[in-house]
């Protein structure tokens, strides 16, 4: 008793899968300095310093990006200025509270670059950087899982912006800061307790998409005992 699934009358509601989709809007805001970059971070909405450092995820890439936020590549590639850049690059949005927090941090490096020197790097006018904002588009797919078994199944083909949207938005959008998959789990009981640890402690923000995605088959297959 109280080691099997819930009940069929006491299932949790069916998980419906959505896809998203990010819109990259001018803010209006440039820089071609490290000062002007420091008075542009200050001055950009959120959803500018969550489309710099998240957007990339959702862009299509040719190549392994060196840094993982568009602050630290810039700073590398037209200022030239690699030790800001790899400071910059180790600024992890989960490990801060919000966003404010991460916009703080950044500006704090900036500037402790800027005290360093009298210099004030320039990039030339055509690598100027340009403040974009994101806008999430979100698509109901129409289609829903029931069971834990049967999102294990569909994982495997999941859009890449599904993952996105479920895996990685989610954790600023819910009250625990949690993922989707996690939050609609945690209605399986103790059964799954296990499962959601292991993607609780997951930290996506080194990987791409595709192998986020090939992880968390890996995951529910290790706990659920089957293939997708």
């Amino acid at each position: 008793m109280g080691n099997g699934p819930p009940a069929a009358d006491a299932s949790p509601a069916a998980f419906r899968l959505k896809d998203c989709a990010l819109l990259s809007l001018a803010t209006g805001v440039r820089a071609q300095s490290l000062k002007e970059l420091r008075d542009g971070l200050l001055a950009v909405p959120e959803s500018s310093l969550y489309h710099h450092f998240w957007g990339r995820l959702l862009r299509p890439r040719f190549d392994e990006p060196e840094y993982n936020n568009d602050f630290a590549t810039w700073v590398h590639r037209a200022l030239h200025e690699k030790g800001l850049a790899e400071r910059l690059s180790m600024v992890i949005p989960a490990d801060f509270r919000d966003l404010e927090q991460v916009r703080q941090e950044v500006v704090e490096l900036v500037e402790q670059r800027l005290d360093e020197s009298e210099w004030n790097p320039w990039a030339r006018a055509d690598a100027q950087f340009h403040f974009l904002r994101a806008r999430m588009v979100i698509f109901d797919t129409g289609s829903s899982v029931g069971s834990p078994e049967e999102l294990a199944r569909v994982l495997p083909n999941l859009p890449t912006g599904s993952v996105y949207y479920h895996f990685i938005d989610a954790r600023r959008r819910t009250e625990g800061h949690t993922d989707d998959f996690s939050a609609w789990l945690a209605g399986w009981g103790g059964p799954c307790a296990g499962l959601r640890d292991e993607l609780s402690g997951f930290d996506p923000y080194f990987s791409s998409l595709k192998e986020i995605r090939r992880q968390l088959v890996e995951v529910f297959v290790a706990h659920l005992g089957q293939e997708g």
